[in-house]
């Protein structure tokens, strides 16, 4: 990947502190074509890897700068020396301006370090979706900073050991979720979350966060015509110009892009799909008639298990953390194709979402609030004491349904979104070694959950999903997944959907108009539904998921492949070997549910390869 890395306070001579910044900097880069600047001072060391335009260090005064991304700046001044001269410079005259409330100027994504060798002071922080990634970890008295989390290992500071911990929150979420990274001593700042290091002083706080404000003045027509004007500005902002395509895999959002970039061209744009051989998770036919509704031109891949063999160890090794979504796969080809056909730029639909209520959970929670609309009097007296003391309830299906419902409606959010996660569903001793267990903490992950839900600046359980989504669904997840496949394949990933425009407008959107009694997206539909084709307006939501577990079953390499990976794994004394057996058993019967578990367990063994720890 590209992004920045450094250290403040130095501590090293020289000529090794300079070996050390490259090493760093080699690691941060998958693109032949992104370029490298660093400075060294006796306080300080910072580098910058990527584009010439997205990505630079500039120093004067003793102070030095470092970032990467692509910012928008909200000063009409300060914008217009970005693009004459960098925007290192830019950030460095913000900075002698405002100081860190330089932030509140910047929106896009971006990541950046300012170094100030005269006050010791060190500014580091990430956009406000968390495009962009940041590591750090105090050392010594050193401050260690870089995009990619095995950069800071090379530091002779750095620890350079595995968090257990982590590795568990890596199997409850399959991803490590930020604050925590995979290494010990290492964190990751969280979206729109900055850092301050003076002296042996840190401290970290959020310099942006989402308001909810529902805006209840607008009628619905003026609504639509201000989101459609955005949506299209948006898209134009994204678009990098003729080489710019868009991913297309016929969902609502990525159909949304992909036409509003036709219509800004204003000519046939190059658009890209993953075909499947596997029911249930090929939508070839929607992406199809998205591109015919649009007139596109479309480029599908037909992917297959072989495909998936080849790729796993080149996936697992490009994320600096273990990684455990498989649309990774699908993402990583249609990225692949769409470079070889010469695009620089692919618009990605992701976002739409979290931000205007797609997701299907935001329905099935408003299911359960509706058990909380009857009074309490009623349910603790009458429902519950009649439904849960029936004779013979087991062999009553519906009896014990409507067990499981009033549970799960008892069981406060954000918990009861996690009620069907593999981990809270098996006993914990069933799965991992008491060695293991002995030394992380269980309930970190619903801890962090319930953090994030409460820190949501509202009082709309609806808005508290999504805030949540911004960050697990999005920051810690979608956004690493494509960002990491596209930088794989060499090609530049924007995101229109995550333009701060539109975010604005989706969080002043009244919830009302996200999720309608149980229709998600309502207003986002409602307000396309003569630009979209009608048929992908009303389809069933799918995602961008990958057949793995029908796919095991029936490819001889696929299988085995995953199951010298379990074996080496069950070495390892995390996950015990009597529970890998029994899932891979358990998989011919149940392969959807049983494969997400191997897949997830396979890529972390094939992620401790990577790092050469057989």
């Amino acid at each position: 990947m590209s992004g920045i890395c450094g250290w403040s306070n130095n501590q090293l001579p020289h000529e090794k502190g300079s070996s050390i910044l490259l090493e760093m900097a080699s690691l941060l880069s998958i693109n032949l074509d992104h370029i490298t600047q660093e400075a060294f001072h006796e306080s300080c060391a910072l580098a910058a890897v990527g584009t010439a335009k997205g990505s630079g260090v500039y120093q004067q005064n003793g102070i030095f700068v470092c970032t990467k991304g692509q910012i928008r700046w909200k000063d009409s001044g300060l914008a217009e020396l970005a693009e004459q001269q960098g925007s290192a410079q830019a950030l460095y005259e913000a900075y002698q301006r405002d100081d860190i409330q330089l932030l509140d100027l910047l929106s896009g994504s971006f990541v950046l370090a300012i170094v100030n060798v005269h006050t010791h002071r060190t500014l580091i922080a990430i956009d406000r979706l968390g495009i962009e990634s940041l590591f750090y970890s105090v050392r010594q008295g050193q401050l260690i900073f870089s995009s990619n989390a095995r950069a800071i290992q090379c530091h002779p500071a750095a620890d350079g050991g595995i968090d257990p911990q982590a590795i568990y929150d890596y199997l409850y979420f399959h991803m490590v979720p930020s604050p925590r990274s995979i290494f010990n001593g290492v964190e990751k700042l969280m979206p729109g979350q900055y850092l301050l290091f003076e002296g042996q002083q840190l401290i970290k706080e959020f310099y942006w966060q989402p308001q909810y404000v529902e805006n209840t003045r607008s009628t619905l027509t003026q609504l639509k015509s201000s989101f459609f004007d955005i949506l299209q500005s948006s898209v134009a902002r994204a678009s990098t110009g003729s080489r710019t395509g868009a991913f297309l895999s016929g969902g609502t959002d990525s159909s949304t892009v992909s036409g509003m970039l036709r219509k800004i061209a204003g000519k046939s744009v190059e658009t890209y799909s993953i075909d499947f051989n596997a029911e249930g998770f090929d939508e070839t036919e929607y992406a199809r008639l998205a591109a015919k509704h649009f007139d596109t031109h479309p480029h599908e891949y037909y992917l297959t298990p072989d495909d998936v063999v080849e790729a796993i160890p080149l996936i697992a090794a490009a994320y600096d953390e273990p990684f455990g979504n498989a649309s990774a796969v699908p993402a990583y080809y249609c990225a692949k194709m769409a470079r070889a056909d010469g695009l620089d730029t692919l618009l990605a639909g992701d976002g739409g979402d979290e931000l205007f209520g797609g997701n299907e959970r935001y329905a099935t929670q408003r299911i359960f609030e509706y058990y909380q609309l009857i009074p309490k009097i009623f349910r603790k007296y009458l429902i519950e004491p009649a439904i849960f003391n029936l004779p013979l309830v087991d062999r009553i299906r519906l009896i014990s349904k409507a067990q499981g419902y009033i549970k799960q409606s008892n069981t406060p959010l954000p918990d009861r979104l996690e009620n069907y996660n593999f981990l809270n569903r098996i006993p914990v001793g069933d799965i991992f070694s008491p060695e293991f267990l002995a030394t992380i903490n269980v309930d970190e992950p619903l801890d962090l959950l319930r953090q994030t839900y409460r820190r949501a600046q509202t009082q709309s359980s609806l808005n508290r999903m999504l805030y949540l989504d911004l960050k697990f669904t999005l920051a810690d997840n979608d956004l690493r997944k494509v960002s990491r496949m596209c930088e794989l394949a060499q090609i530049q990933v924007n995101y229109p959907l995550l333009d701060e425009e539109l975010l604005q407008f989706s969080n002043e959107l009244p919830t009302s108009l996200k999720l309608r009694g149980l229709k998600l997206r309502y207003f986002f539909k409602h307000a396309l539904r003569d630009f979209l084709p009608p048929e992908i307006i009303t389809k069933t939501k799918h995602g961008f998921g990958l057949p793995f577990g029908i796919w095991m079953n029936t490819h001889a390499p696929l299988r085995e492949l995953s199951q010298r990976n379990l074996h080496s794994l069950s070495q390892r004394g995390i996950v015990r070997p009597e529970f890998i057996q029994e899932i891979q058993r358990l998989h011919g019967e149940y392969p959807n549910y049983y494969g997400v578990m191997i897949w997830i367990l396979m890529m972390l063994e094939q992620w401790f390869q990577s790092q050469g720890k057989p």
